[in-house]
């Protein structure tokens, strides 16, 4: 038996489809919609390491979905692109002095090389790049189109810091509260920077999750991350001549008779002001401290709670009670207002913090009604009758809590008491009446929250989009004329941050200083760059119509295959790329430039493949699995049916050489098979009739299982069956063409080398991906023999076959005859006999 020699047919059809633009895709009218298909990978950031192991399984699974869909009549847009602006290059760059235009050069040849070795069916015409010239100019324009809209705006807010590299970070550089880069400790500075404001979208992004076909997890995290709440704004009046007011948001208002101080964020705006001078000290040293931290330091529920009293008090607006303000860091500036109500009997984090510094533990709710509620019209305590029995003591503590403080802080919903003439109320009314109360009063009202904040959308780094506007001492912010677009990147001597956490673009005079396109005075560039996440907010899009230098994309080429039918990816992205894509995509929308509200129909993510000792593939581990050494050995089909054959896609698997092998061997059959002599004799008469109505009804069912099982994106399966059909071809001396060829059309969709090499053997010219697939006929796939079970009183005690279809008299009397029913049925009388047929025989028995 030859060698199936992997080695020299793979390059030898990957040059024929590349010269043969096979999977090259057009806007054929002819097809109708629901013959047009848009599937996408979600597309790769081009990092020096090359690709691995789980690139390919991702893009796999759609190249066999596509492959399927093509030999099936549909036109299927498949393309494949690189996101590639990002930190890894601008750091290598600062290390080597390399510009990172060169190195994501190199890295892109490098990853372009491995996907084209793997044998994937994608337009390479359509190949994008985020970082060239012609496609962030779109990018560009679209930012600008969003500060037409208003949803694109300066502010001051806080980034992370890195004292030794003296430059800003994005998240994704800080591990652990620390640089990456260098280790040193991240620290939080308030710089300026562009946003976004994606919360005007909230409600949107929110609703519309319903109708997409996304795995359900997926849309949990984006909800969670929305996080729509209802409750209330609610005022609390400083306790001061100035009258300064508090506004907190709560979803908890029926509460508000239990808050018993106050907390505010320490970058929140009124620290400064209301902060006593006998406590200045204290919350200078506090809110210097809380910088050094990170929001996930922070908000760590098992961390020690600290925080520092500001020496002012705020008047509780249903009880008239004075409350002491306090300064802590659990508090975050980004949620909410910044500022809470604490209730420390019904919230956890409060009651930590009370319990710490000894403040008041008031119980407003109840698991069980008051047996005497407080009924009536009863009025509230008014302001100016409260007393202060929550004063702090010098220093920052206060007097023992009262006797009546609960033995434990209890989150649920139940009923309302302590709380004046809502004592009684069950939580859904009380929270009602509550709110309409303040309301009434002009002390609050109903309001709708989200834990989404806006977007922080600059970075203080070169290698990035620059942003399209000018600042002008005259006009202020000044947009670039859609004409002056792209705006390229200078040439740098150094991409070393400045230090003062402006990028490296700050430093190029020539470059920043320039003239405001409105009234020809001087102005200067902005210098802040756009995230990475920018250029892959619409990517999709532009593999519609790459080239176009009018538009983003022609609206006729839009609507010929948008929105992406299939988007197959790692879950890792299920929040942040996938929140800012439909972002854009609504804004786009709106503007009638798109024509879906939703970019991604359908999601799914593909799971994890660990490395051989069930890790995550690590260098540091030494587990990592490259490609380039499997399709070296083994070969790119070898490689490409294991990763389909390791499991369902979805979840996560360890890689095993062994089950690499065994696929190997599988594709070996599929050689050696093709080597026997191919006869256009009927399978009756080659093989005799019954042997060739077995061989028939196997190929129908494997037609069938591979179908559908491709189909639902169910490989394993599917490979599965066409090794089951595989190993009876491979006791044939000759092979019956129609017996044979069938299977070669199949496994062409996942190996696809083989596949081409397998059909050119059988005389075909052309590629097997534009043939047909296969099809079955249903009555061939019909069991002629079924096994029935025979039960006596509902246990099986024997089973037998018969031909499908036999009748209920027959199948009883069989059963009966059967030792093991003639055992369990001795001295017995029969009572009924239930029948299924084709299935069960169920003899009911009494002594």
């Amino acid at each position: 038996m030859a060698k199936y020699p992997f080695e020299t047919i793979e390059p030898k059809w990957q040059q024929y489809w590349a010269e043969h633009k096979t999977f090259k895709a057009v806007e054929d009218p002819s097809f109708p919609k629901e013959k047009r298909c848009y599937v996408l990978d979600m597309f790769p950031y081009p990092s020096a390491q090359g690709l691995h192991v789980g690139h390919p399984e991702g893009y796999t699974a759609t190249d066999i979905y596509c492959r399927y869909l093509r030999m099936n009549g549909y036109n299927v847009l498949h393309p494949m692109g690189f996101d590639a602006f990002g930190l890894p290059a601008e750091n290598y760059a600062i290390k080597t002095g390399t510009h990172p235009a060169a190195t994501t050069a190199a890295n892109i040849n490098q990853f372009r090389t491995q996907i084209k070795s793997l044998g994937f069916s994608y337009d390479w015409d359509r190949e994008i790049d985020t970082s060239s010239e012609k496609y962030y100019r779109w990018t560009q324009w679209i930012f600008l189109k969003l500060f037409e809209k208003g949803l694109a705006y300066e502010a001051e807010s806080p980034i992370n810091w890195c004292p030794s590299c003296k430059t800003g970070l994005a998240n994704e550089e800080v591990k652990d509260g620390c640089c990456e880069r260098c280790g040193a400790k991240v620290s939080r500075k308030r710089i300026r920077q562009w946003i976004l404001k994606i919360t005007a979208y909230a409600e949107r992004l929110l609703e519309d999750l319903d109708g997409l076909d996304w795995p359900e997890p997926v849309k949990l995290m984006q909800r969670n991350w929305i996080g729509r709440s209802e409750g209330a704004n609610v005022s609390f009046t400083i306790d001061s001549p100035e009258g300064l007011v508090i506004e907190i948001y709560t979803t908890r208002p029926d509460t508000l008779f239990g808050a018993t101080y106050m907390v505010l964020s320490p970058e929140h705006p009124l620290v400064g002001i209301i902060t006593t001078p006998d406590q200045k000290a204290a919350v200078t040293a506090y809110v210097d401290a809380a910088a050094k931290k990170s929001d996930l330091e922070r908000t760590d529920l098992a961390k020690v709670k600290t925080g520092v009293f500001s020496g002012s008090y705020a008047i509780n607006p249903v009880n008239g009670k004075r409350i002491p303000v306090w300064i802590a860091d659990y508090v975050l500036i980004s949620y909410g207002t910044g500022a809470i109500m604490a209730v420390p009997a019904h919230d956890e984090r409060d009651w930590d913090f009370a319990k710490a510094f000894n403040l008041p533990i008031i119980q407003v709710v109840s698991p069980a009604p008051p047996e005497n509620p407080r009924g009536g019209k009863a009025p509230l305590v008014p302001a100016a009758q409260s007393a202060s029995s929550t004063t702090p003591l010098p220093g920052g503590s206060a007097p023992n809590p009262p006797a009546s403080e609960p033995a434990e802080c209890t989150v649920a919903e139940g009923w309302s008491v302590n709380s004046g003439e809502f004592t009684g109320l069950p939580t859904a009314e009380a929270k009602a009446a509550i709110t309409a109360w303040v309301e009434a009063r002009g002390l609050g009202k109903k309001a709708v929250n989200y834990k989404l904040r806006d977007w922080i959308f600059s970075r203080q780094r070169y290698w990035g989009e620059p942003i399209p506007v000018v600042h002008c001492e005259r006009c202020g912010i000044v947009p670039l004329p859609g004409t002056d677009l792209p705006l390229r990147l200078p040439e740098v001597q150094s991409y070393t941050p400045t230090g003062t956490g402006e990028s490296p673009l700050a430093g190029i005079n020539d470059w920043v200083n320039t003239v405001c396109p409105k009234c020809g005075g001087k102005a200067k560039r902005e210098i802040n760059t756009m995230p990475q996440w920018a250029g892959s907010c619409w990517y999709y899009l532009r593999y519609l119509d790459p080239d176009n230098s009018n538009a983003f994309a022609a609206k006729d080429t839009i609507e010929y295959w948008a929105p992406v039918d299939l988007y197959v990816g790692g879950v890792e992205h299920a929040v942040l790329h996938l929140l800012y894509s439909r972002f854009w995509h609504k804004v786009l929308y709106d503007l009638g430039l798109v024509n879906t509200k939703e970019p991604f129909q359908r999601l799914v993510n593909q799971g994890m493949i660990l490395g051989e000792d069930n890790q995550k593939m690590s260098k540091s581990r030494g587990n990592v699995i490259n490609p380039d050494d499997i399709v070296k050995n083994f070969g790119a089909d070898s490689m490409r049916v294991y990763e389909m054959f390791m499991g369902p896609l979805e979840v996560t698997k360890p890689w095993l050489t062994a089950g690499l092998v065994g696929v190997s061997r599988f594709l070996e059959r599929l050689w050696a098979i093709a080597e026997k002599p191919v006869i256009e004799k009927l399978p009756a008469e080659a093989l005799g009739a019954a042997q060739a109505e077995e061989l028939i009804r196997l190929l129908h069912k494997t037609i069938r299982k591979v179908s559908g099982d491709t189909a639902t994106l169910n490989f394993n399966t599917a490979i599965s069956a066409m090794m089951v059909y595989s190993n009876e071809l491979v006791k044939l001396a000759e092979l019956p063409r129609c017996l044979w060829e069938p299977l070669v059309l199949m496994i062409s969709a996942y190996a696809p080398h083989l596949g081409e090499e397998l059909w050119e053997k059988l005389g075909h010219t052309g590629s097997v991906s534009r043939a047909a697939w296969p099809a079955w006929d249903e009555k061939l796939t019909a069991d002629n023999e079924v096994t029935v079970v025979a039960q006596v009183n509902g246990k099986i005690r024997d089973k037998f076959s018969t031909a499908a279809g036999t009748v209920r008299e027959e199948l009883e009397k069989t059963a009966l005859a059967l030792p093991g029913v003639l055992k369990w049925t001795e001295g017995q009388s029969i009572v009924k006999i239930i029948t299924v047929p084709d299935k069960i025989v169920n003899i009911v028995t009494k002594p």
